[in-house]
Parts: C-alpha cells; structure tokens; sequence
C-alpha cells in the first residue's frame, strides 16, 4: 500500500484540488480513505493520472530516423520502412528489445498505458511474439495493450493468430494486459480480415482498432473501390462503439458526422502526422460532435519520440490550423480518460476511489516553470518533453526520482543497441 503526499496541485482528471493525497491501496486502485503503507514524498509536484497513449508501434522504436523516411508521402514510407524490418529481421528477440525501449521511454514521460500496434509478424501464430512484448512490459511495470494488428496478411491466418493470442494473453485479472485486434487500414487489408478479426474480437470481448482517412488510405480506397475510407469501413461493420480509428487527417464534416453517429472513438496523433506532413486531424470538431478523442504518438518511424506529453503540447499548438482552439485540461483529458474509454477502460486515466492507481508526480520546481500562472496548463506549455519525477502504476512505484526502478535505463538501451549491433545495423 502507498500514499503520495504533499503535492502542491491534484488533478483526478474530474476535478482539481490543492495540496491532498491519494491513496493506494492493496488491489493496485484509489482508496477512498487513508492507507498504512509507504508514504511517496510529491512536493513541489502536480499529480495527474497516469497518461494513456492510445496508438503506439513499438517496433519503430529500433528504426527512428532511418534515411528517406522523413517528411515523404506514405506511399513511399511504407516500403522503406518494410525494407528495414526485413534487413534485421523481425521476431521475439527484436520485439522484445524494442518494447522494452518504446516502454522505459513511455514509462519515463508519464505514460503508464501504451496500446501496441503490431503489424509485422514473422512464421507462425504470434504468440511467442505478442509473449515477448508482453514480458518486456511486465519487467518494467507498464501496462500494456496488445494490438494484433494485420498489414496485407493471409486474412485467415491473422485471424487464427488474433485467436492464439487472445487466448494465451487476454482476461488478465490484474489489468495489466489487454489483447485488442487491428486491420492497418482499407488500404491494406481486404474485407475478409476485417470480417474475420471482428469475429476473433466477438468471440474473445476485444476492443477493435485500425487506422483511417491518412494519405494513403484515401488515395488507396479511391483507386481500389471508388470509395471514401469511411464509407468502406461502415460497409465492413468496423465504425461502432467498440472501434477507435487513430489519425483522421482528411474528413469531411459530412463524415464527422457520421463518426458521431455510430459511436466510434478517434486518436489524435500529432506527432506523426504533421512532420510527416500527413495532415491536421480537426480533433476539435470531433469532440465538439460528441466523438471521444484519445491521444497518441504512433511509432518511431514518424516520430522519433515516444513522449506523450509533449505531442499533447503539439496537439494545442496546431488546433487552430484545423478549428478552434483547445485548452490543455482539454488535450490533457484526450491523454487521459479519453484514451483509456477508447480501450474500453474506464477506470484508467482517472484518479478517484475504484480506479487504477495509476498516477503521475510533475515536478514544477525548475526555472522553466517558474511565473506559470496555471500549473496545470503549464505542464504542456512549459518544459517541453519535461520528464515526470515518479511515476506509479497500479499503487507500485516503477519510476522514482526519474529513474526506472526495475531495471536501468542504460541497461534497456544497451540491449537494443547490442541487438541492432550483432545485426549489422547501424
């Protein structure tokens, strides 16, 4: 059991309080009164829930700023990107290594959640695969949301792997890992996988995810149907409560409103769609529609960083390019409650008693936040990439006065690089 104590501003994600505690108790969540325990010193800190970063490819975390992958039209990336999974070779051993990176770096910036997008798959049914990412984010104290994903794979197969993985990882009674399924999107993969993920996701109580209205996927549904990206996806069965499209780029305020209708749920994913020069998602009108919108960074290879705090600061600066202007309590809800309600997780990114205790220590100390009127504000625009000084999940410290307390963060990063190094890649 563990109490934080001593903050100077608590923000449960409903409300915001001065000074206050929060409790953890035994069963990892909130407690409605006070605990016997260890007590965890948050002076000089802003307490936020645990960040939710909704849409990630860990995998990129060992291909970050890989030449001609920067600033190219999708169609161009794809390829190249695929060219370097194929010159390392991607199996248990790589996923491994780059979860741990992609989850230390998550764990490191606040982000206690990280829902993997996984679409590349060596042989077999994936297990061993989807196990080793899994491992990586027991060993670090992340939870981790596994998303077997497909990329132009045998419709049938990704459906018997989405099945083998869901029946070795999914129904964790601790929360701690959640199996998802996840077409790349209408430009990748055909009906049939759609229908047959949504049957593994029916069968297992999965939430589904995929990726729609990017570049690609607007020109490939163009030239391949005759049709919108959306318009497909209705068709297909894939826009309902229980479906979270991440990007958005290109619609139409005629599909917004369709978006709305359905109940679909939306990730914004700044930090890879702008350098890329994929597009503004208009997230602001989203919302304003009644979508719920969660936050994400996407992968390594479109952003180098896996820092979600920072692309909620990205996501304030360029709303106004697409709508109206957000605030940061605004983008920090996407972050948060908006995040996890796409996961179909409630009790995530919020901090009242019953649910996970999981939370955030911001220390706001230093010169660069000194004359901020407004600490909350001020942890998206002051400091950016700021790094949190501890982190909790599930009432169990896993970063301490900034350091990882599972393993060292040199540790994880040589792992990697001895990896890629014995590959002969640079």
């Amino acid at each position: 059991m563990l109490t934080v104590r001593g903050a100077d501003l608590v923000w449960t994600g409903v409300v915001e309080r001065p000074g206050g505690e929060i409790a953890c108790g035994p069963d990892g969540r909130v407690a409605a009164g006070r605990v016997e325990g260890h007590v965890l010193d948050a002076s000089g800190c802003v307490i936020t829930p645990g960040l939710v970063n909704a849409h990630h490819h860990l995998l990129q975390s060992a291909f970050r700023t890989l030449p001609g992958t920067r600033g190219v039209p999708m169609r161009e990336w794809l390829p190249r990107m695929a060219a370097a999974y194929t010159a390392v070779g991607v199996d248990a051993g790589l996923a491994h290594a780059a979860a741990s990176v992609g989850l230390a770096e998550s764990l490191l910036s606040g982000v206690t959640t990280v829902a993997d997008h996984h679409l590349t798959w060596p042989a077999g049914d994936g297990v061993e695969l989807a196990s080793a990412v899994a491992a990586a984010a027991a060993e670090l104290g992340a939870r981790l949301v596994f998303v077997r994903g497909s990329a132009r794979d045998d419709p049938q197969a990704a459906a018997a792997s989405a099945d083998a993985i869901a029946s070795r990882l999914g129904g964790d009674a601790t929360g701690m890992v959640q199996v998802a399924v996840g077409p790349a999107g209408v430009h990748s993969d055909a009906p049939e996988t759609f229908a047959l993920l949504g049957e593994v996701a029916q069968r297992h109580g999965l939430s589904r995810r995929t990726q729609a209205n990017e570049q690609v996927d607007v020109e490939v549904a163009a030239q391949r149907y005759g049709r919108r990206p959306l318009e497909l996806l209705d068709e297909w069965g894939w826009l309902a409560p229980d479906v979270t499209l991440a990007h958005l780029c290109g619609v139409t305020p005629d599909e917004i409103a369709r978006l709305a209708a359905t109940g679909v749920s939306a990730t914004h994913a700044p930090g890879c769609d702008l350098p890329m020069g994929w597009g503004v998602a208009p997230m602001a009108a989203l919302s304003d529609a009644g979508v719920t919108i969660g936050l994400g960074t996407s992968g390594g290879g479109s952003n180098d960083a896996g820092h979600l705090l920072a692309d909620a600061r990205l996501a304030l600066q360029v709303a106004p390019l697409a709508g109206r202007a957000v605030s940061a309590r605004e983008v920090l809800g996407w972050a948060t409650a908006g995040s996890a309600a796409g996961l179909g997780r409630a009790e995530l990114g919020r901090l009242e008693p019953g649910c996970a205790a999981d939370l955030v220590c911001w220390d706001v100390t230093g010169v660069a936040d000194a004359g901020v009127a407004d600490p909350l504000a001020g942890l998206l625009w002051a400091v950016p990439g700021r790094r949190p000084r501890h982190v909790v999940v599930a009432g169990r410290v896993v970063v301490r006065d900034g350091q990882l307390v599972s393993r060292p963060e040199s540790e994880v990063a040589g792992a990697l690089r001895a990896l890629l190094a014995s590959r002969a890649v640079g």
